[in-house]
Parts: C-alpha cells; structure tokens; sequence
C-alpha cells in the first residue's frame, strides 16, 4: 500500500514537470511558424492568436503521449540510481507490482488522449483550415493592410493604400504595381472603392491617378492620367472549394468515406492512444540503471526505441494510404512488435541471475579473458 501511494505521488508530480517543458517548448516553437505565415500574408494578423490555440490542441496527444514515456522513465531510473529499488526488492516488490500501478496512473492519460485524437485535434484542424482559407479566399485589396505593402494572390500585383474603410469597400492613395510579360504597370490613384457587375466579377474602380507602363532599364515608358479606372480584383468564375484534409473529418466521415487517405488518417488516431500505454510499459524495464554509473545509456536507448516505434506507426499509415496494405492488416504488427518487446525487456529483468542470461555470459566471458595464470616453472632456474 506504501509502495501504491509513494508510485503514484511521485507519477503525478513528474509527469505535471515535463508536460508543463513538453508543452512550453511546443507553445514557443509553434508560433514561429505561424508568425511567419502572418507576415508573408498567408494568413490573417488577427487570427494568429487563434490559430496559435488550434495547433497547441493538434499537439497536445503526441505531448500525452512523450509525458506518459518519459514520466515512467525518470521514475523508474531514479529508484535504481538511488538505490531505492533494492530496498523495494528486498520488500518483496517484483519488477512486475509496478505494471498495475502504472496501468491505473496511465488510464486517465489513455481516455484524454483518445478524446484529442477521435474528436477534439480533428475540430482543431478544421477550423484551422477554415481560417486559413477564409483568408486566402478573401480579394487582394481585403487582404491588404493599410500603410503596408502586400503581394497579391497570383503574384502579379503589389498592392499598397494609405487607408482602408471600415467595410473594406473604399480605399485611398492607392498604388498597384502589375508585372505582366516581364512589363510593369504602376497606377497610382487618390481613391478607389470596389464594384462588382453583373456578372459577379469584382472590379476595383479607380479615380483621379495616373498610369505608367513600360519595362525596367526602357526609355520606352508610357505615362496617361484618368479620372477613372479599372482593374480586375476577383472573378466569381473560380470555384472557391475549401480543401478538406482527413485529418479535420469527424470519426463518422472517416468511416462513411473509407478511401485510403482517411483510412491511413484512422489508423493514426487509433494508434496514438495505444502507443501512450505500450511506451509507459516500455519505460518500466528500459529505466534500469547501474548505480554505480550514469544513467545516458538507458536513455538514449529509450529514445531510440521511441523514435522508432514512432517512426514505424508513420510508415504503417503511409503504407495504408498508398495502398500497399489493408488497415485491418496495417493497425496491430507495430504495436504488438512492441508488446512482445516490452516482454521480453521483463523476461530478461527478472530472470537476470540465470547462467543463461546474457549478461551472466558475458560476465562469464569476461572473467575468463581476464583471468591472471599461475606463473609457470622456469628450467633455467632449476626448480
């Protein structure tokens, strides 16, 4: 019972530790990326904070996932390196006691990381997508921010107005610069303000500018002054479909629609909950540690076994969306590639005193190659 209460306290507060480092090094990495699409215009300044919260959510089950590993990790490590696993031997504590109270610590890990992958990380990426397109979608002069300089969608133009109203349908002091057959066209206009036609074509209708048209290093330039003009911003004849991606479908349309694409997306979200309690059990015989010697083995050993199981879930999926293999025959090989593993890591634990052990033999072995031989009788010496 002892044992039950000090496993479980020393749990809960090292996993609160490396999820509150996990996380904040994922919050502060993240919105670099995301701060850079802002800035490139490929997505709205106001809705970086948002977007920020979207992905902290699309991160937070692999997040789960490391806490639960490198908590089960550490403790373990620590009671070999302070030698306080010997006094729970000795107790009568096998290696085995500590699966239940690990199992019990992890069951409350497993469900909220289930939820995240079957409903919440899916919400997440749908309307981070949603904004992501509402943004591109918008016509170049919504899409420009007043005192700033900004690119247009097909990359033909460069948009730059001193001031932008508040329905985003007149602007002022506006330049444009068109780039069409290595030609450029300047138009520069105290006001403007955006119309669509009849046929859904958005327009935007330029008054009292001037126009220069010619190429870079040219003599060649025409000059003309209007009192209105026109430049095509949007045509309604485009399509505007929002891209769905699997990873933002609910589970009912991923199973309604069982194309490759979603079911490789399936079997990701299938797999982050079992690899958070296969990799908690894995912990348990890998945080074995000499405490006479550093604990950067067992570590490295437990990091490259995670990046590989890791890494083997990715090719599953990649296999299921290439259809190379059914999912049915793709979901389970990895993981129980990694429960035979965790048993034989605990076969090997416990029965460590058996001559036949690996690391009785290779005592053995090295016993004999350093074992010093009696000195031999000398004939010179007449003994």
């Amino acid at each position: 019972m002892i044992f039950k209460r000090a496993l479980s306290r020393e749990l809960t507060s090292t996993a609160g530790a490396v999820f509150t480092i996990l996380f904040t090094i994922a919050i502060t990495v993240r919105p670099i990326k995301i701060l850079g699409m802002a800035a490139s215009g490929k997505v709205d300044p106001n809705d970086v904070f948002t977007l920020i919260g979207f992905a902290a959510l699309n991160l937070l089950p692999i997040i789960i996932v490391l806490t639960g590993f490198i908590t089960v990790l550490m403790v373990i490590t620590r009671s070999y390196q302070d030698s306080e696993m010997v006094v729970w031997f000795a107790s009568g504590v096998s290696l085995t006691d500590w699966i239940v109270p690990i199992l019990r610590f992890a069951m409350p890990l497993f469900v909220l990381t289930a939820i995240m992958a079957f409903f919440v990380t899916p919400w997440a990426t749908k309307n981070s997508v949603e904004y992501t397109d509402r943004f591109e979608q918008r016509s170049d002069i919504a899409r420009v921010s007043p005192g700033k300089f900004q690119e247009s969608a097909s990359r033909e133009r460069v948009f730059f107005v001193e001031g932008v109203t508040g329905d985003l349908s007149k602007v002022r002091n506006i330049f444009v610069n068109t780039v069409q057959n290595e030609r450029h066209s300047v138009v520069i206009a105290k006001e403007g303000e955006i119309v669509v036609d009849k046929y859904g074509d958005k327009f935007l209708i330029m008054n009292k500018g001037h126009r220069y048209d010619g190429a870079p290093n040219e003599t060649n330039f025409q000059m003309m002054e209007f009192d209105r003009y026109g430049v095509l911003v949007d045509d309604d004849t485009k399509t505007m479909i929002t891209e769905t991606k699997a990873e933002s479908l609910t589970m009912s349309e991923l199973l309604a629609d069982t194309n490759p694409i979603n079911m490789g997306e399936l079997l990701w979200r299938i797999s982050l909950p079992l690899m958070l309690l296969l990799l908690m059990m894995l912990g348990v015989p890998l945080g074995y540690v000499n405490p006479r010697s550093g604990r950067s083995a067992n570590f490295l050993l437990a990091l490259f076994l995670c990046v590989f199981y890791y890494n083997m879930v990715l090719v599953s999926q990649a296999w299921v969306k290439q259809v190379k293999v059914s999912l049915s025959m793709a979901w389970w090989p990895v993981h129980m590639g990694c429960l035979l593993l965790i048993v034989a890591l605990f076969a090997w634990r416990l029965n460590v005193n058996n001559r036949f052990h690996p690391l009785q033999v290779w005592a053995l072995l090295f016993r004999k190659k350093i074992k010093i031989q009696p000195p031999s009788a000398n004939p010179a010496s007449g003994t």
